[in-house]
């Protein structure tokens, strides 16, 4: 096992802990850990909203869940010999759960997937689902099953759903100047069209005083991912994935957090991953000058690791660009995917599911979304498939009509 060198206290907040680590991206974060290429190393990482969530039959956490804290990050790490224009290689040599049968924080044993309310956050399918709710998941070795979606057992396929390197100060600002020439389009929108920066609850490593307050009011959100990485939620960035981030700031400052037990395609209730802490481990090379050499301009590529669950059978749904009262989009793929989402949920709920508990399914399990169709005009085509052996009953379609299921007891909705 490579040497802890970024340990974490589960006992303590994630501003307490030994190493503080950050919640914002900033090129003057200074680096908490310095490392060598070559060399291999764990990371601890909270859970994205260090502890905030329970596990419970309620969901007044997600509703009130504190986005302004969010995510928090191990890290940086600075790279010896890192410089703008190289290619950092970082390969995932495991990640897990935090090493505990059970315990109060995720990750201890259990996770969680949450729909976001619309007034806080919201989700892919938010007009339909505008209200917050919370499954809790159980970890028995790498699998998951949840007394708040009875009848579903999967495979998880774990991966951290945030990695990246700090941006440069020129970076940073077309961050800022693009996100807000967005949000200046309709400032009062719900949710946001995106998030500037927010001063209140930063997380900024070691600064302190005047520089604590520069950095913060300048310092991006973690929520999209961006040129450096960051939050891509890619379901497949798993354990024997290589990934290669370009360098944008001396010593490249990488940082990780936001560990997935599971997700499908599009993380799409937003929390829609089963959330959780835990531990990664890394090694770290360098490819010099290997962004102008390779074409990689502003945006990371990775090699996916080759350990998720192999199913055999799929129900697929398919969708268009065309929306629910019938108005025709052209190829618009996000709302073709938001539809074949919709075909599924309405499909699992005849076998006597909630919309809620088939949307927190598609969220959480390893489901596959693709863009199946993008040339022909006006509509796009996306499609989910959702492997069948992830549930004990027959889910295919047949004469005799849908076995129904007992839902047990429901997801949890957040009172008002």
């Amino acid at each position: 096992m490579p040497e802890t060198i970024y340990p974490l206290d589960s006992t303590k907040k994630f501003t307490d802990q030994q190493i503080v680590g950050h919640n914002r991206w900033h090129p003057d974060i200074p680096a908490q850990v310095h490392v060598k290429p070559g060399d291999s190393f764990r990371v601890d990482c909270r859970e994205w909203f260090d502890g905030a969530i329970v596990n419970d039959d309620s969901a007044d956490d997600i509703r009130d869940a504190p986005l302004n804290t969010v995510h928090v990050l191990s890290g940086p790490f600075a790279i010896e010999g890192a410089e703008p224009g190289d290619l950092l290689i970082v390969d995932i040599l495991d990640v897990g759960a935090i090493p505990q049968e059970t315990g109060p924080l995720a990750g201890q044993g259990w996770g969680y997937t949450g729909i976001f309310a619309k007034q806080n956050g919201g989700g892919f399918l938010t007009e339909q689902f505008p209200d917050a709710y919370k499954v809790i998941w159980d970890f028995k070795g790498q699998r998951a099953t949840s007394r708040h979606v009875p009848h579903v057992e999967f495979t998880g396929i774990v991966h951290p759903g945030l990695m990246g390197t700090a941006p440069s100060h020129e970076l940073l600002q077309r961050w800022h100047k693009r996100e807000g020439d967005l949000i200046a389009t309709d400032p009062d929108r719900v949710p946001p069209l995106a998030l500037p920066p927010e001063p209140s609850d930063a997380v900024l490593a070691t600064l302190t005083g005047d520089d604590f307050d520069r950095v913060a009011a300048e310092a991006a959100r973690t929520a999209p991912p961006r040129e450096n990485g960051g939050n891509q939620d890619i379901k497949n960035f798993t354990k024997g994935s290589r990934v290669f981030y370009p360098v944008f700031v001396p010593g490249a400052n990488l940082s990780m957090g936001d560990l997935h037990f599971s997700q499908g395609d599009g993380e799409i209730t937003f929390c829609g991953a089963i959330e959780m802490g835990g531990y990664l481990d890394l090694h770290v090379d360098l490819i010099k000058g290997g962004m102008e050499t390779y074409g990689i301009g502003e945006n990371a590529m990775f090699m996916p690791g080759n350990v998720d669950p192999q199913y055999s059978e799929w129900i697929a749904f398919s969708g268009t660009s065309v929306t629910l009262d019938d108005k025709q989009h052209y190829l618009d793929s996000h709302l073709s995917y938001q539809r074949a989402c919709l075909h599924a949920i309405d499909y699992l709920s005849k076998f006597g599911y909630s919309p809620e508990q088939a949307y927190m399914i598609l969220g959480a399990a390893p489901i596959e979304g693709r863009l199946s169709g993008v040339v022909d005009i006006p509509n796009s085509c996306s499609t989910v498939y959702i492997p069948t052996a992830i549930f004990d009953f027959d889910v295919k379609p047949s004469a005799k009509g849908p076995q129904q299921i007992d839902p047990g007891m429901g997801v949890p909705k957040s009172s008002f």
